[in-house]
C-alpha cells in the first residue's frame, strides 16, 4: 500500500499564494491534479488518490484558495473566488511545480478552476474530468449513485 506524503510537508510559492498540498505516488509519474470543491478540502480524495499512486500517476492535491495552509503573500491582496482567479491559481501551481501538462479533475469550485485553466492554457490540461457535485453528495450520503 503507497503511503502518501503528509499534506504539511508541502507548500509552493507562487506569484500570489503560497499554496498547501499534498502528492502522492512517484515523482516520475504522469501528473493528475485532484481539485476540491466548497465546502470540501484535500481530504475529499482520500479514497482516490491512493488507486491512482498505486496506478503509477503523481497526484497532486491543493488546498484552494481559502482553504487548508493555502495563503495569500499579501495581506492587503482581494479575497476572491472568481473564476479566473482559481483557474490562474491552478495555472501558478503548476508552473511553481514545473509541470506542463496534467490530467484535472475537480467538482464545484476544483471543477470551474480546472475548465478555467483548460481554456487558459489548452496545451496544459492534458485530459479533464469534471464531478458531478450532486451524485458526490448523495454517494456520500448513501442515496442514489450514477
Amino acid at each position: 500500500m503507497y503511503d502518501p506524503v503528509p499534506m504539511t510537508a508541502l507548500s509552493v510559492r507562487t506569484p500570489t499564494l503560497e499554496i498547501g498540498y499534498e502528492a502522492h505516488g512517484p515523482g516520475g509519474g504522469l501528473p493528475i491534479v485532484l481539485l476540491h470543491g466548497f465546502p470540501d478540502d484535500v481530504r475529499a480524495w482520500d479514497d482516490v488518490a491512493p488507486a491512482l499512486a498505486s496506478a503509477g500517476y503523481r497526484v497532486l492535491i491543493p488546498y484552494l484558495r481559502g482553504y487548508g495552509p493555502t495563503r495569500f503573500l499579501d495581506a492587503a491582496a482581494p479575497r476572491m473566488a472568481q473564476q479566473a482567479a482559481i483557474g490562474q491559481d491552478l495555472l501558478d501551481f503548476m508552473d511553481a511545480l514545473g509541470v506542463t501538462t496534467a490530467a484535472l479533475a475537480g467538482y464545484d469550485w476544483g471543477g470551474r478552476a480546472a475548465c478555467i485553466a483548460a481554456i487558459l492554457a489548452p496545451a496544459g490540461a492534458g485530459a479533464q474530468v469534471l464531478v458531478p457535485v450532486v451524485l458526490q453528495h448523495r454517494a456520500r450520503a448513501g442515496g442514489a449513485r450514477a
